[in-house]
C-alpha cells in the first residue's frame, strides 16, 4: 500500500517502477542502468535501505538515491550515507508535495551529474582525437598501432559489456602519444617487434613517463592515466580489486596490455589465430576470459570481405588492411585505420602518390554478448 501510495502521487511527473525488496529492486537495476532516482524504505526483511542502496549504488552509480524511514537514528544514518551514498532523507509520513518536491531536486541532481559526465567525456575526446590526428600525421605507424588496439579494447569491452568503455578507448588511442619523441628508425623497429639495443630498451622504457608528462595537463584523466601507468608494468596474475573504480582501472589496463601484446604479434607477421593462440599459452599473464572474447570476436570477423581499392574508391566505415606507402616507400597510413570523412579530405592530397591498388575490408558490426563481467 505505501509503494502503490508512492506510485500514486508521482506518476503525473515521473515514470515510477516498484519493487517489494531490495532484492527484487536490485534484480530490476541490473536491466534498467537509466534510472535517474533510487527511493528506498529504511526498515525491509532481509536486507534494509542503508544495504540496498549501498548495493544500488554499484549497480546505477549515476542514479540519485534518497532514504524513507520513520527512525532516523544516528547508526542508520551514518551507514545510508556512507555506504548509499544518498541525496536525501525523507521521514514518514512524507506529505505529497514534500515527496515531489524532494524527488524532483533528486531528478534535477541526476540531470546535473550525467549532463556533466557527457560534456566532460566529448571534451576529453575531442582533445585526444586533436592529439592522436598530430600523432597520425607525424608517426603513421604508431597512430595505426593505436588505432588497432583501440578498436579491439573497444569490441573486447562491448562483447563483455565492460562500464566506462570509453575511457579504455581513450587510453588505447594516447597509448602511442609519446612514440613521436622516438627516431624514426627506433620507432620503426618497435612498431615491427624487433629486437632492440640495451640501449633503444631504455629509451622505449622511458615512454610512459613522457606519456604520463603530455597526459599530466589535461584535467580529468586521471583513471585514464592510471590504465596506462597500470598496463606499463609489469602483470602480474591476481583477482581485480573489490573497489569498482580501481577493478575498472586494473581492467582496462589488462585490455591494454592484451591488445597491444596481440597487434605486436600480428606485426611479427602472425596471423590473428596464431597470435591468439600464441596468447593464451600466455595465461598467467592475460585473462583467460578476455582472451576467450577475443576469440569470439576473431570468428565473427573471418567473414569479412576482403577486396581491392584505391584512395579515389575509399568510403567511410571501411578499413585499411595493409599498410598503404608512397612511391618512395614511406608509409602513408597503417593497416587497420578506420576510413572516416577526415581521412578522405587529407587523402586526396596524395592521390597519384601511393601505391595502388591496396586492400581494405568492409567490417561487420559485433553482435552483443549476454554475458557479464
Amino acid at each position: 500500500q505505501v509503494l502503490e501510495g508512492l506510485k500514486l502521487h508521482l506518476r503525473k511527473r515521473f515514470d515510477v517502477e516498484l519493487a517489494n525488496s531490495g532484492a527484487e529492486g536490485l534484480e530490476f537495476l541490473a536491466k534498467s542502468p537509466h534510472v535517474a532516482v533510487i527511493i528506498s524504505d529504511m526498515r525491509m526483511p532481509n536486507m534494509d535501505g542503508a544495504t540496498f542502496l549501498a548495493k544500488a549504488r554499484h549497480a546505477v552509480p549515476d542514479a540519485t538515491r534518497m532514504l524513507l524511514t520513520g527512525h532516523a537514528g544516528l547508526e542508520a544514518a551514518i551507514s545510508a550515507v556512507n555506504d548509499g551514498q544518498i541525496f536525501r532523507f525523507l521521514v514518514k509520513p512524507c506529505p505529497p508535495p514534500q515527496l515531489l518536491a524532494a524527488v524532483e531536486a533528486a531528478a534535477e541532481q541526476h540531470r546535473l551529474v550525467t549532463s556533466e559526465k557527457v560534456l566532460l567525456e566529448q571534451t576529453l575526446r575531442g582533445a585526444i582525437r586533436t592529439m592522436t590526428e598530430i600523432l597520425a600525421l607525424s608517426s603513421p605507424a604508431s597512430f595505426g598501432r593505436a588505432t588497432r588496439v583501440r578498436r579491439t579494447v573497444s569490441e573486447i569491452a562491448e562483447r563483455l559489456r565492460l562500464r566506462g568503455r570509453w575511457q579504455i578507448e581513450v587510453a588505447a588511442m594516447c597509448s602511442q602519444l609519446a612514440v613521436v619523441t622516438l627516431p624514426a628508425e627506433l620507432a620503426d623497429r618497435m612498431y615491427r617487434g624487433l629486437e632492440l639495443s640495451p640501449t633503444d630498451q631504455a629509451v622505449v622504457a622511458k615512454l610512459p613517463i613522457i606519456t604520463e608528462q603530455l597526459l599530466g595537463h589535461i584535467p580529468r584523466l586521471e583513471a585514464i592515466r592510471a590504465m596506462l601507468a597500470h598496463a606499463a608494468r609489469p602483470p602480474r596474475p591476481q583477482p581485480l580489486s573489490e573497489d569498482p573504480a580501481k577493478a575498472a582501472v586494473e581492467r582496462g589496463a589488462q585490455l591494454l596490455r592484451l591488445a597491444t601484446a596481440l597487434d605486436v604479434l600480428e606485426c611479427g607477421g602472425a596471423k590473428r589465430g596464431e597470435a591468439i593462440a600464441v596468447l593464451r599459452s600466455r595465461g598467467d599473464l592475460y585473462p583467460p576470459e578476455l582472451v576467450g572474447a577475443l576469440a569470439e570476436i576473431h570468428g565473427q570477423h573471418e567473414a569479412e570481405e576482403l577486396r581491392e581499392a584505391s584512395l579515389a574508391s575509399l568510403v567511410p566505415g571501411m578499413v585499411i588492411a595493409e599498410d598503404i606507402v608512397t612511391h618512395a616507400g614511406a608509409l602513408f597510413v597503417a593497416r587497420g585505420h578506420e576510413v572516416t570523412e577526415e581521412f578522405l579530405m587529407r587523402a586526396r592530397n596524395f592521390k597519384g602518390a601511393v601505391r595502388e591498388p591496396f586492400r581494405v575490408t568492409v567490417r561487420k558490426p559485433a553482435e552483443p554478448h549476454a554475458g557479464a563481467a
